[in-house]
């Protein structure tokens, strides 16, 4: 199978349909996005029957050691703790384990509200040193985004300019932005999530140029993070590791969309995602399912986000 190819998965609860499931009374309540809610449940048959019909692809990347990270956060690290035959059952088993560090913000994440702060402040106004005191955060944290499952929307940056790859510090503009959305004939709603390809995930598999230390990191910038906004968007994301714009050379010195989505306007970042095989299979419009790790108090959390279409 090919990167680009659909993934086969375990069918789940989601429908590639219009109308979403309502979540029970004792389940883990989802964020709906811009999907509506029907006043009546489909059956469980049902929506297996719809799942079989569809492609599911995988928008996140697989975590291992020495793959593309930011260089501010701790590094992904993953070994062998135990292996087979170190501990023997009497009926001949044995078992092997893992031990793993990382950084929340590694490999494909989504960032809480408590990543970034502004004059002190996170969004809402919260203290961000107070926020802070008990060594995480119990407000703001990647434990306050519930699972997402609504309407997803793919703008192809690269597609529009006719590019593989957006030239690296390229500043996406809201013209493009706009632009991208005629041209697939996808319009933007409030409440969906919207994932911006500029093809530098072609990149991921070397560290150093994905990174554009040098070279600068295409992506929006405060104009485009504002415009996100004004669309009523529950969730952005991006094919880079740090979503926006990063001009040559400057590295993370400022961050100016970070601000807007996360501290001005509340909306959760993704980053790091694998979009390419939702551009070569020419979806751009899907259910988007988001499930992070519920790491309490934290400020962001691994993730891998899927596209039914």
């Amino acid at each position: 199978m090919s990167r680009q190819d659909p993934v086969p998965v375990a069918a789940g609860s989601v429908p590639a349909v219009e109308d979403s499931v309502p979540v029970g009374e004792d389940s883990v309540p989802v964020a709906a996005g811009s999907v509506p809610v029907a006043e009546d449940s489909v059956p469980v048959a049902a929506l297996l029957g719809m799942l079989a019909e569809a492609d599911v692809y995988d928008l996140g990347r697989p975590m291992r050691n020495g793959m593309a990270q930011s260089p501010n956060h701790p590094m992904f690290r993953h070994c062998l703790d135990r292996r087979h035959g170190e501990r023997v059952r009497a009926d001949g088993s044995s078992a092997a384990a893992d031990l793993l560090t990382t950084g929340c913000h590694v490999g494909t994440h989504v960032d809480a509200l408590a990543h970034v702060s502004h004059q002190g402040l996170l969004h809402g106004g919260v203290d961000a040193h107070q926020a802070q005191e008990g060594g995480n955060f119990e407000v703001l944290g990647i434990q306050e985004l519930q699972p997402f499952v609504g309407r997803g929307v793919m703008l192809d940056i690269a597609g529009l300019c006719e590019e593989e790859v957006c030239n690296g510090g390229h500043e996406i503009s809201v013209t493009e932005l706009e632009a991208a959305a005629t041209r697939q004939g996808t319009p933007l709603y409030p409440g969906d999530a919207v994932l911006i390809r500029s093809g530098w995930g072609a990149y991921f598999d070397d560290p150093d140029r994905y990174r554009g230390t040098d070279s600068g990191v295409p992506g929006v910038g405060e104009s485009g993070a504002q415009w996100l906004a004004e669309q009523g968007a529950a969730l952005v994301g991006a094919d880079t590791l740090a979503f926006e714009c990063i001009p040559a050379g400057q590295g993370h010195a400022l961050l100016p969309a970070h601000r807007v989505l996360l501290v001005e306007q509340g909306i959760n970042i993704i980053e790091a995602l694998e979009l390419d095989g939702l551009a070569d299979a020419g979806v751009y419009e899907f259910v988007f399912v988001l499930s992070h790790l519920n790491i309490h108090g934290a400020t962001g959390a691994p993730a891998r986000p899927l596209a039914i279409a």
